[in-house]
């Protein structure tokens, strides 16, 4: 018998159990909090870190461009640390941001987030000039809609794949107003976060709102 055939007998002869399976890939997992946050990596990853964040914040927008990559790669990737961003809602214009956010279900959602900062300086232009001069609705559900039409939100959104009824659906969606409004009550008058953006590791709140800080205490 060749060397060649009792190597391949040794391996037949190996249990399935003993064969490692391929490392999971915890950059794409994403799931619900029961709070309503979306969580990034590992449920079980034994260090959770809690983003309270506002779409119209800018310090908000800097620190996802800058941590967003290093984080997937260098924590989430591994299973050690998982992410969930929750909203911290400071005015109406933040509030239509993160219902579009929520657009598309848990897998679609870390792709709206990031596009919602990088493209903010665009949508915030034409927000503020919304602000000052357009006449606009006073029925709630109205008046959202109406700015995600005229400060480029819905613009933003519609190169990203969705369509005028469903965005209209996503700001009427009830369960996720009140889903937004709860992580909103929790992040000012429970966690007390001093601004946005806000941390916490594993419940304690973490100073400070910069990515150097911030990646000083993770493990």
């Amino acid at each position: 018998m060749t060397k060649l055939r009792l190597l391949l007998l040794a391996l037949l002869a190996i249990p399935a159990s003993v064969i490692a399976a391929p490392a999971a890939n915890w950059v794409n997992q994403v799931a619900l909090s029961p709070i309503g946050g979306h969580v990034l990596g590992n449920p079980a990853a034994p260090t959770r870190l809690v983003e309270y964040i506002s779409y119209t914040c800018s310090h908000c927008a800097h620190f996802v461009g800058e941590a967003s990559a290093p984080l997937k790669a260098n924590y989430v990737k591994t299973g050690k640390v998982s992410v969930e961003v929750r909203n911290a809602v400071r005015d109406k214009y933040d509030l239509t941001a993160a219902l579009l956010a929520r657009c598309g279900g848990p897998r679609r959602f870390f792709g709206n987030h990031e596009a919602l900062f990088a493209n903010q300086n665009d949508w915030m232009e034409k927000l503020m000039a919304y602000d000052k001069d357009a006449t606009k609705p006073t029925e709630e559900k109205a008046a959202l809609r109406d700015i995600g039409q005229k400060t480029g939100l819905y613009a933003l959104m519609a190169k990203r794949g969705y369509k005028p009824a469903q965005l209209d659906a996503c700001i009427n969606a009830p369960a996720a107003m009140k889903q937004i409004l709860a992580m909103t009550d929790e992040a000012w008058n429970k966690v007390r976060i001093p601004g946005t953006p806000g941390f916490t590791i594993n419940g304690t709140l973490v100073p400070g709102s910069d990515w150097t800080r911030l990646q000083a205490a993770l493990p």
